[in-house]
């Protein structure tokens, strides 16, 4: 049974930085794309970054303050979130995918396990 689960979320003051992770069970890590999406009250799920099997990342273009990192001793992966504004508020998702297109593919249908997500609030 594969499981993702984040952790690391919290309420931190706009300009402060946090660090989530996401720790990985029940698959082989190493042979994933993870990602990472959020998603804010009354909106759509939506991507954030991304890292493949070579560790190339990826990013929307509103979050180049963000760095995706993996460790497939440690079957995690992170975001290293800086520079934080009150519009990054969501809930955080770490996903699990094996790409089935052209690095980089952000859908979310490219993604084949998620975690329960982490909430993140950034008050002004």
């Amino acid at each position: 049974q594969v499981q993702l689960v984040e952790s690391g979320g919290g309420l931190v003051q706009s300009g402060g930085s946090l660090k989530l992770s996401c720790a990985a069970s029940g698959l082989t890590f190493s042979w994933y794309i993870m990602g990472w999406f959020r998603q804010a009250p009354g909106k759509e799920r939506e991507f954030v970054a991304a890292i493949n099997r070579s560790g190339n990342t990826y990013y929307a273009d509103s979050v180049k303050r963000f760095t995706i990192s993996r460790d497939n001793a440690k079957n995690t992966v992170y975001l290293q979130m800086n520079s934080l504004k009150p519009e990054d508020t969501a809930v955080y998702y770490c996903a699990a995918g094996r790409l089935t297109s052209t690095w980089p593919d952000p859908r979310i249908s490219e993604y084949d396990y998620w975690g329960q997500g982490t909430q993140v609030t950034v008050s002004s």
